[in-house]
């Protein structure tokens, strides 16, 4: 007889048989899938539906998160509804609302439900498509997104790739996350084009070449110099003041650029940009493109911002001399109803950019390409790997048109001209430069026995005591040493009277002020 502790085979052979039955785990289950995205549908359609009603700033400390959440992953799954409690409990009260309709700090962040929907779908889809094999309808649908945004800028034919004819045309564009990846593919290309002029090749023949922007230019181009090797010395930061606007002077141009040569070094790329980040300046396409011309350097224009202002014939006139540039970049998801990221990259020679950034390893290898008929998106970026950006580009032009598109810019410059008409009627404050677009900027002046130096710590204060109210978010800038705030029209919630709430508050709390 065994024992009374003799294990039963019986059982255990039970308890394996159960285990073997369970459900595998399947992540993409359709029935999840299906109740998970209602959720978060509903959640953004209440989130746009509240917002306006939140704080646009948080009143969170650094590091506030680390003690609402397991410093640990967890080891079992919870329900979704779980998650989305934690998120409403403890993630939202911690973020800055761009989408908030009282948010002028910056250049917006636009968005849509066109946009929303497309990159939801390609995100379900997450293709990889850094071949046109690779993802053929994800590539060609970027190419027909880019070339409909040229057609809307009325960008030359020479940035297409592909003539009026469906011949193979020269130029080329690349959708990417930022500006900043945008200035550096075309720095890299610039740079590697004037080290083969000058018979240099070696990447330590960059010590003789030399990049010029204005100094109001976007703080992410000097980075972008540094990395892509040039000596922090050749980098010329052109000084811009009132008498230009701030923006670029070609004469202080042309005399560093020739200085640079009588000493012996290379111009080799000029930054020119539409819609500068403290006071949209738009320095003189043309007139920059003719001087970097007869140095043989490259010009990028940066329009980032106000890039897509131009698909209106009133403004289109900023990009006159674009036809003489090199390479322009322009970012719908500032201000053209694209979500994150997306910044298109447009350049006269393709050929140009994917010498510096063409990658070829044997197992990328196909037929389509080896046809040279097709784009092959990753040799206009630095990395492999991109997402299926184009869809939802593609999906808001598709979806609202050109009118539609065009009213939504009309109707923020229309907002910021407003605000810059409430401005002017209150004689302690003054607009510091002219309204190109739809920012403001604006600060209380110096007058009688308030100096300078007391305007700018009443703008300082003025600013923080904005903010700490919650209602609305605002940031400030330099200007000829001067500190201003600035009104920055764009979220796609925005309404008239949003700004002039936005503008009672200041007085407000301007009157609460002593700026004695």
């Amino acid at each position: 007889m065994g024992s009374s502790n003799t294990t039963n085979p019986t059982v255990f052979s039970g308890i394996a048989a159960a285990d073997d039955v369970k459900e595998p785990f399947r992540p993409l289950k359709p029935e999840d899938v299906r109740s998970y995205l209602h959720e978060a549908v509903d959640f953004i359609c209440d989130y746009y539906t509240t917002v306006e009603s939140m704080p646009v700033l948080p009143d969170v400390k650094p590091g506030y998160l680390q003690h609402e959440f397991m410093a640990s992953p967890p080891t079992y799954p919870a329900p979704l509804h779980v998650t989305m409690k934690e998120l409403k409990a403890s993630i939202i009260p911690g973020m800055t609302h761009w989408a908030s309709p009282n948010f002028f700090a910056f250049f917006p962040a636009t968005n849509s439900a066109a946009a929303i929907a497309g990159d939801l779908i390609a995100s379900a889809m997450n293709t990889v498509g850094f071949t046109w094999q690779a993802a053929p309808a994800a590539t060609e649908l970027e190419v027909l997104a880019l070339n409909w945004l040229a057609h809307l800028l009325h960008l030359p034919a020479t940035f297409m790739s592909h003539t009026a004819t469906g011949d193979r045309g020269t130029g080329g564009a690349v959708i990417l996350g930022t500006t900043s990846e945008a200035m550096l593919v075309t720095l890299v290309a610039a740079r590697d084009a004037a080290l083969r002029r000058s018979g240099s090749v070696r990447v330590f023949g960059t010590s003789g070449l030399v990049v010029y922007a204005g100094d109001q230019t976007h703080s992410t181009f000097f980075k972008a110099c540094r990395l892509a090797g040039f000596d922090p010395a050749n980098i010329r930061s052109i000084p811009a003041g009132p008498e230009t606007h701030y923006a670029l002077d070609p004469a202080k141009l042309l005399e560093a650029m020739q200085a640079d040569v009588d000493a012996g070094l290379v111009p080799t790329y000029v930054c020119a940009t539409v819609g500068t980040t403290s006071s949209n300046a738009v320095d003189p396409v043309g007139a920059v493109a003719d001087i970097a011309a007869s140095f043989g350097a490259w010009v990028h224009v940066d329009a980032a911002y106000a890039g897509s202002a131009c698909i209106c014939p009133e403004f289109r006139h900023h990009l006159d001399g674009v036809e003489c540039v090199d390479s322009i970049s322009v970012s719908p998801h500032k201000w053209l109803l694209t979500c994150l990221d997306c910044t298109c990259l447009y350049v006269r020679d393709a050929h140009r950019l994917s010498d510096s950034m063409e990658t070829n390893p044997e197992y990328l290898k196909n037929d389509a390409t080896d046809s040279d008929e097709v784009t092959d998106l990753k040799d206009m970026q630095v990395g492999l790997g991109r997402r299926f950006r184009g869809l939802k580009l593609w999906m808001v032009m598709r979806t609202y048109g050109t009118a539609k598109l065009q009213e939504h810019i009309r109707s923020d410059v229309s907002m910021a001209k407003l605000f810059e008409g409430l401005i002017r009627t209150d004689n302690r404050f003054e607009v510091v430069v002219p309204r190109n677009f739809a920012m403001v900027c604006f600060r209380i002046k110096a007058s009688g026995a308030i100096t300078e130096e007391a305007a700018d710590e009443a703008n300082r204060v003025l600013m923080k005591n904005l903010n700490k109210t919650g209602k609305v978010y605002f940031a400030h800038t330099v200007l000829s040493n001067r500190i201003l705030l600035r009104f920055a029209v764009g979220s796609s919630l925005q309404e008239e009277r949003h700004v002039r709430s936005a503008w009672e508050l200041i007085k407000r709390t301007t009157n609460d002020l002593r700026m004695d």
